[in-house]
């Protein structure tokens, strides 16, 4: 079963189903500059108190990353690392090669999360579970060989995960999804929590959609918090991981200001009418058929 840890601080933890801590919130870094300036927003979030990173080799940004985790005063240890193999680079051999790619760009010993960013590469409607198997094999072998900490997938629905399992010798540890106050992905996260695998949320402000929700709005008067905290503090009520991001050293401490205030069964009721199933940026089983894979969408996180 999910981890069921409840989390009242950024440093707090849930258990993933190896035993491994991660922490409870997170800062998502796509679009982040590869830069000085991005490594200033990730020094900012680590000093603020964020101790999960989330990247990938799509992001372009992971010798950010690995940069500013050197640069800060933390021990790598105390940093929780997490990339994702891009579709182009599934398979068995290339998913060791993109592996070794990413830890030069990183320049780290180890990951501590590795996921399948999505589970259908264009040209793979067909074969795709197949294709995912032999990546899943290679995820395998180094987290058998200690280079990662936990092994997981990103976009995955049920149907995906369970052609994935079905031949896996580890199990997914953690299943990063769109979720937030206007897409719930109910049956989805019910699954992964049967299943032992924690669920985290990327774009939990809806790519900044839900700002202006009115019945959010209510709900963030009511605490005196803004929008952004209400939806960060529902992700973490569903014993979820949200992995805010933001450019803005005040915004990225505010993301965070979430542990002293609680939604009631009146505010988490009034979210539920929100939800809107089906309504994905981009649906994991079209993803590729829709954008250009050298030109990622600007207006969905992925």
């Amino acid at each position: 079963m999910e981890s069921m840890s409840t989390i009242t601080s950024p440093g707090d933890t849930h258990r993933l189903n190896n035993g491994l801590p991660m922490p409870g919130i997170g800062y998502g870094t796509y679009l982040s500059p590869d830069d000085e300036a991005g490594v200033r927003c990730i020094l900012d979030a680590l000093e603020a108190g964020y101790r999960l990173i989330d990247t990938a080799s799509l992001y372009g940004n992971e010798d950010t990353v690995g940069r500013a985790v050197r640069e800060s005063a933390l021990p790598r240890e105390e940093i929780f690392i997490t990339s994702k193999i891009w579709n182009t680079d599934q398979g068995y051999d290339s998913t060791l090669r993109a592996f070794d790619a990413s830890m030069q760009l990183l320049q780290m010993d180890y990951l501590d999360l590795y996921l399948i960013h999505w589970p259908v590469p264009a040209g793979h409607a067909d074969d795709y579970r197949q294709l995912n198997r032999e990546t899943w094999k290679a995820m395998e072998q180094l987290y058998r060989d200690g280079r990662i900490k936990a092994i997981g997938v990103s976009n995955f629905l049920p149907h995906h995960l369970e052609a994935l399992m079905d031949r896996a010798e580890v199990m997914p540890m953690v299943n990063q999804l769109e979720i937030n106050p206007r897409y719930h992905q109910t049956a989805t996260a019910a699954f992964c929590r049967e299943n032992g695998i924690l669920v985290e949320s990327w774009g939990p402000l809806a790519r900044g959609g839900a700002l202006e929700e009115p019945i959010l709005r209510r709900i963030a008067d009511k605490h005196g918090k803004s929008v952004a905290q209400i939806c960060i503090r529902w992700v973490l009520q569903r014993g979820i991981v949200p992995l805010p991001k933001s450019a803005h050293k005040h915004r990225i401490r505010a993301n965070l200001d979430v542990f002293d205030f609680s939604l009631d069964g009146e505010d988490m009721a009034l979210i539920e009418t929100l939800d809107a199933p089906g309504n994905y940026s981009i649906h994991p089983d079209y993803f590729l058929s829709l954008i250009h894979i050298s030109e990622p969408t600007r207006h969905a996180q992925i």
